[in-house]
C-alpha cells in the first residue's frame, strides 16, 4: 500500500472545503489561496487550483472582479456567491459529522 497515494486522496477530499472556507473570508486573489494553503501544510500547485476554482464558478458557488494591479496584468480576485455560502455551511456541517464519526472509530 502507498502511503503517499493514501495521503494524496484524503487532501484531494477535503481541497474543496479548504478552498470555500478561504474565500469565505472575502475577496481573495489565487496566489493568496495558494499561500494560505502552504502555510496550513496543504501544499497545492496552480495547475490544481485553477480548474477547481473554474468548475466552482461554473457551479455558482463563487464568481470574481478583475482589479488592476500596479505590477502586472489585472488581477481576478475571487468570492462566494449566495450559494456558495450555503453549499459551504452544508459541507462545513458533513465535514464535522464525519470528523466525530472517525474520531468515534478510531477512540475505540
Amino acid at each position: 500500500m502507498d502511503i503517499e497515494n493514501s495521503k494524496a486522496q484524503m487532501k484531494k477530499g477535503i481541497l474543496e472545503l479548504c478552498i470555500l472556507s478561504i474565500i469565505s473570508r472575502g475577496e481573495v486573489y489565487a496566489s493568496d489561496i495558494l499561500a494560505e494553503l502552504k502555510k496550513a501544510n496543504l501544499i497545492v500547485v496552480e495547475g490544481t487550483l485553477y480548474p477547481l476554482l473554474t468548475r466552482l464558478k461554473n457551479e455558482e458557488l463563487l464568481t470574481y472582479n478583475w482589479f488592476e494591479s500596479n505590477s502586472g496584468p489585472p488581477r481576478k480576485y475571487y468570492q462566494l456567491t449566495a450559494h456558495g455560502q450555503k453549499f459551504l455551511a452544508e459541507i462545513n456541517q458533513s465535514w464535522s459529522d464525519l470528523v466525530n464519526s472517525v474520531n468515534t472509530i478510531i477512540k475505540n
